[in-house]
C-alpha cells in the first residue's frame, strides 16, 4: 500500500483536497508520502492540517522500483508506474484526447512552454518555480542527464529503442533544453515527454548507471512531482467493500463483483478505456528448434482457420460483459487508431474448415481430430494462473476449436513459469496480454521483426515498412496506421481476442474525480473531498 500527500499552495477552497494516498495490495509494502512546498508548476489550493485525509487504493501488487529508467523487464509493472507518476513529473503530459501526434495536444508540467524551431528541433522552457523534493531547482542539466541515460542501450534497452529518433538533448542555460531529432515525424513531442520523466542529476550523476537500482535512492526516491516520499511501512490488503479502501484499480473478475459494487450506496463505478489487449499469439518457430518454422502454425491458412473458428464476440460477452470488446488488430482501447478501423471478422466455421481441408488437414481416422501425414492437429496453449479472464476464455476457446477438429491442450502455469516459457519461445500458442503505450508507434515492440517483446518471432518486412511510414507521416496518419492493422490481420500472427474498459470503483465522498487511461491516478491531485467530511482509515 502507498501513501501520498500533495503540497499546499494558493488559497483555500470549500472542499478538501485529497492529501494522503495509500495503495493497498496483497503481500505489498506500504509507502508514505507527505506534504511539501511548491515543486512543480501545477499548483494546488492550500489546505490546513484538519482537512487532511487518507485515500486508500486496493492494488494487486507492490511498487518495488518506482524510478524512471529502471522500470522495464522484471521491474515493469502498473504499481511501479503508478507510484513513479506521482513522484516524478514529466516535461508535459497528454491532454484528455490522448492524441500523441503534433505539438498542441499536451498539457505543461515541468516545462511551461515549448517552441518548434524547425522540423527536427524542439525547445522546452522549464518552469523556474519547479524544484526537487529536497528544494534544489529543476534545471536543464537534469533533463540532459536523464535522457543521456535513457538513450543508452546499456542502461535501458527498451527506452533506448523508443527514443532512437532523438539525435541529441542539450541545455541552453538553466531553464531551456533543446531536442534534436534524426528526421521529421509526428510524435517528436510525445517522445520527449512521455517515455521518461527527468531525474535529479545532483543526486544521481555520480552513481554508475548500472548501480542505481541497488542504492538508497530507490528505497526513498527524490522526485519533482505532486507527491513526495516519506516512509515505507508494512501493510496488508484493505478491502473495498468492507469500507477499508476508497478505490480499486479495476474491479476484478468474476462479473458478479461489478454487481456487488453497484449495490453499495457509498461506491460508484467509473468505466475508463484501458491499454490492455488480450490475444492468442501463434508461435512462428518450432519450440523444439527455433531455427525452423513451426510445423503447424508456420502455415498462415492454419492460423487464419483457428481465428475464424472462434466466436470472439460470444466469448467476450460471456466473460467480460459490457467491459470488453473484440478489437481489429493489436489496438487497445486507448489507441486513437481504433477509430475508423475495419470491424473485426465474425466467426466463419465453414471458411475455417475449407482452409484446413485445402492444406491437407482432415480427420482421416475418424477420431474427431484432424491430421496430416500421421500428425494430429494438436496444439498447446499456455495461460498464466494469475489471469482469471484468460483462464475462463481459454476453456471456451478449447471447446470452440474442438468443433473444427483441433485438439487444444491448456497448460496453466504460475507467472514465473509462464514468463520463462514465453520468453524462451517454448509454446505453441500463448494467451498473452499486454499493456500498450498510448501511441501506435509502440506496435514496433511486439509486431516488428526486431521487436523486444516479439517472442513468437513474427516477422513481416512489409509490416515493418508500413509502421515506419506511419510513424514518419506528419499529417493525417490514420489511414497509414489502418494499413498496418490490415496487414497484421491478413498475416494472422495472432487472434486478437479482447480489449478492456477498466471498471474503477471510487467512494462517493470524493468529487472532481478524473481517472486517466494512460495512468489512472495522475489526476488525483485535483480530486476533492466533499463537505460530508474526511475520514482516516483505522491505523492512520
Amino acid at each position: 500500500m502507498t501513501h501520498w500527500t500533495p503540497r499546499p499552495t494558493a488559497s483555500p477552497t470549500p472542499h478538501r483536497r485529497c492529501t494522503r494516498v495509500r495503495f493497498a495490495g496483497a503481500r505489498v509494502t506500504a509507502f508514505a508520502l507527505t506534504a511539501f512546498a511548491l515543486t512543480a508548476p501545477t499548483l494546488l489550493p492550500a489546505q490546513d492540517a484538519s482537512a487532511r485525509t487518507s485515500f486508500v487504493v486496493a492494488s494487486g501488487g507492490e511498487a518495488t522500483v518506482p524510478v524512471p529508467t529502471l522500470m522495464e523487464g522484471p521491474n515493469s509493472s502498473v504499481e511501479n508506474s503508478d507510484v513513479a507518476d506521482q513522484l516524478f513529473a514529466r516535461l508535459a503530459q497528454l491532454g484528455p484526447t490522448l492524441i500523441t501526434s503534433g505539438d498542441r495536444a499536451f498539457e505543461p508540467l515541468l516545462a511551461r512552454s515549448w517552441t518548434r524551431r524547425d522540423s527536427v528541433t524542439l525547445a522546452f522552457d522549464l518552469d523556474p518555480r519547479a524544484t526537487w523534493h529536497d528544494g534544489v531547482p529543476v534545471t536543464a542539466t537534469d533533463v540532459v542527464f536523464t535522457f543521456g541515460r535513457a538513450r543508452n542501450p546499456a542502461v535501458s534497452l527498451g527506452l533506448a529503442a523508443l527514443l532512437r529518433r532523438i539525435a541529441s538533448v542539450t541545455a541552453e542555460g538553466d531553464h531551456r533544453v533543446v531536442f534534436h531529432y534524426t528526421e521529421p515525424y509526428a510524435e517528436q513531442l510525445y517522445d520527449a515527454v512521455f517515455h521518461v520523466a527527468p531525474l535529479p542529476a545532483h543526486l544521481l550523476a555520480s552513481i554508475p548507471a548500472g548501480s542505481l537500482e541497488k542504492t538508497s535512492f530507490v528505497q526513498a526516491p527524490v522526485g519533482s512531482g505532486p507527491y513526495r516520499w516519506v516512509r515505507r511501512v508494512p501493510g496488508e490488503l484493505n478491502m473495498l467493500l468492507a469500507g477499508e479502501a476508497d478505490a480499486t484499480e479495476n474491479i476484478p473478475p468474476p462479473r458478479t463483483n461489478i454487481d456487488r459494487v453497484r449495490a453499495d450506496k457509498d461506491l460508484r463505478i467509473i468505466p475508463v478505456p484501458s491499454p490492455t489487449l488480450g490475444f492468442l499469439l501463434f508461435n512462428q518457430r518450432d519450440p523444439r528448434d527455433r531455427n525452423r518454422p513451426h510445423p503447424i502454425l508456420g502455415d498462415r491458412d492454419v492460423r487464419r482457420a483457428i481465428g475464424l473458428a472462434l466466436d470472439r464476440r460470444q466469448i467476450v460477452r460471456a466473460v467480460l460483459g459490457s467491459a470488453g470488446e473484440v478489437p481489429y488488430g493489436p489496438a487497445s482501447s486507448i489507441l486513437w487508431i481504433r477509430h475508423g478501423a475495419p470491424a473485426p471478422a465474425a466467426m466463419n466455421l465453414r471458411e475455417a474448415r475449407r482452409l484446413l481441408d485445402g492444406r491437407g488437414w482432415t480427420d482421416h481416422d475418424g477420431d474427431g481430430v484432424r491430421d496430416r501425414a500421421g500428425q494430429p492437429l494438436a496444439l498447446s496453449l499456455i495461460v498464466p494462473t494469475t489471469s482469471a479472464i484468460r483462464l475462463d476464455m481459454a476453456q471456451i476457446v478449447q471447446e470452440q476449436l474442438r468443433a473444427l477438429g483441433v485438439r487444444l491442450e491448456i497448460s496453466q502455469t504460475d507467472r514465473a513459469v509462464y514468463t520463462e516459457r514465453r520468453t524462451a519461445g517454448a509454446f505453441d500458442i500463448d494467451f498473452a496480454s499486454t499493456s500498450q503505450d498510448p501511441s501506435p508507434s509502440g506496435l514496433t515492440q511486439g509486431w516488428s521483426c526486431q521487436g523486444r517483446t516479439n517472442f513468437a518471432r513474427y516477422c513481416d518486412p512489409v509490416v515493418d515498412s508500413l509502421i515506419d511510414a506511419a510513424i514518419l507521416t506528419t499529417e493525417g496518419a490514420g489511414p497509414a496506421w489502418h494499413g498496418v492493422l490490415r496487414r497484421i490481420e491478413d498475416d494472422s500472427p495472432a487472434v486478437f481476442m479482447y480489449v478492456l474498459s477498466y471498471m474503477y470503483a471510487v467512494n462517493r465522498r470524493f468529487t472532481n474525480v478524473r481517472i486517466r487511461p494512460e495512468s489512472a491516478w495522475l489526476g488525483l491531485r485535483e480530486w476533492t473531498v466533499g463537505p460530508q467530511g474526511a475520514r482516516r482509515p483505522a491505523g492512520y
